[in-house]
């Protein structure tokens, strides 16, 4: 067996390859990030092995700086293994006291890996793929995430300009709203607007539901406001309503393109009731292939959900001592917790487990927490079957 441990970088890659008997077939080299380089590898590794030899290539899961030599393995049809840095780094701190960490060091230890960890598997083309799914639900949430703090934004900036508006409407988020602090951005400019002109605006963003009564209302309310005028808050008001808006037409635009991919896929974890698209593609994104995990223990532990363990003496950190990992992909663990609560709500099987657990003194989180144990499972058995969800 050849193997072969890349140390990823962003400019450069740093090499090397052994023989599963410990013989170094190629000492450290470096080559540059660029096809030249991509080139020299292949030819390294093709001089390197015989025609029967088994070849398996390591390298850390690096982001975006190991996706294009991960494709080009993939594309070469190289056995490629991407492993945690964090399996890394513990296992090259087992091997010395000394706290030594290079580039050199860690492509030997990925070649050593690769040696040592027979339970490692081979990243799939069906995962390298799916990376545009990924790229788009983690956007998604990335712009959702950007669009709630502007929001409070808006929220922090009514409570100077025009505290009382917040009780008028039933949210400061909507149409509107917005559009009548983006043409009258304070109470002052409210007090002081024609009274047909602040009815038109409220009709034709609300679509009729307000009419003459609201703007007299919300005219009259201005007028006794107890809000700043402040032309500097003013201005940032309808700027962040803006910025809203535009983030409003990017969020439509990446899920049109995350709902056309996952139209193609038929993923039977839709079947799910309370698992929309949207959380559901951020699930099936982060887990990427299936093919990968023997068992839902092994994505329980990917997504960082399945429980902690430390035991010393007569100490067992068991019951209310053990906690959740939370290692793994953030992504996935916020998806799975939150489709979890929507499964809860609108399935009868998963409120009863719920309930049940709440019944057993549980805090509602650490009940969530079960939930979404008991979803993962539920998951992994749909997408291995194939077959669509079955209420019990």
């Amino acid at each position: 067996m050849v193997l072969v441990g890349i140390d990823v970088a962003k400019d450069k890659h740093d090499c090397f390859i052994r023989s599963s008997e410990g013989e170094v077939l190629a000492d450290l080299f470096t080559i540059p990030n660029n096809r030249d380089g991509f080139d020299l590898l292949l030819k390294k590794i093709r001089s390197s092995s015989r025609p029967e030899d088994k070849i398996k290539v390591g390298l850390e899961a690096t982001g975006h700086y190991s996706y294009n030599i991960l494709g080009f393995l993939l594309d070469n049809d190289l056995p490629t293994f991407v492993i945690n840095p964090l399996h890394t780094n513990l296992y090259r701190k087992s091997l010395s006291l000394r706290q030594t960490k290079t580039d050199s060091i860690d492509a030997r230890t990925i070649a050593a890996i690769l040696m040592s960890d027979v339970d490692l598997k081979s990243y799939t083309d069906t995962a390298y793929h799916n990376e545009e799914l990924k790229s788009l639900t983690r956007y998604r949430f990335d712009i959702v995430s950007e669009r709630a703090k502007l929001k409070q934004s808006v929220s922090r900036l009514v409570n100077i300009l025009f505290p009382e508006l917040e009780s008028l409407v039933p949210t400061l988020h909507m149409a509107s709203v917005y559009a009548v602090l983006s043409e009258f951005p304070g109470a002052r400019h409210i007090a002081a607007s024609h009274l047909t002109r602040l009815k038109n605006v409220l009709y034709d963003a609300s679509k009729g539901r307000y009419d003459k009564e609201m703007a007299i209302e919300l005219r009259e309310a201005a007028r006794r406001s107890i809000g700043s005028s402040m032309p500097a808050k003013s201005l940032e008001l309808q700027h962040t309503i803006r910025l809203i808006r535009e983030l409003d037409k990017e969020i439509e635009e990446v899920e049109a393109a995350i709902k056309e991919i996952i139209d193609q896929m038929a993923p039977p974890i839709l079947t799910i009731p309370g698992i929309s698209y949207r959380m559901g593609a951020m699930i099936l994104a982060e887990i990427g292939d299936f093919s990968r995990f023997d068992s839902p223990d092994k994505l329980l532990a990917y997504a960082g959900l399945s429980p902690s363990t430390y035991q010393s003496g007569k100490f067992n950190a068991t019951g209310a001592y053990a906690h959740m990992e939370k290692r793994g992909s953030r992504y996935l663990r916020y998806a799975i917790i939150n489709a979890a609560k929507y499964v809860c709500h609108w399935d009868p099987t998963f409120s009863a487990y719920l309930t049940k657990k709440r019944a057993e003194g549980k805090h509602y989180n650490v009940a969530i927490s079960h939930a979404a144990k008991k979803l993962v499972r539920v998951i992994f058995a749909l997408q291995k079957s194939g077959k669509s969800y079955q209420t019990a």
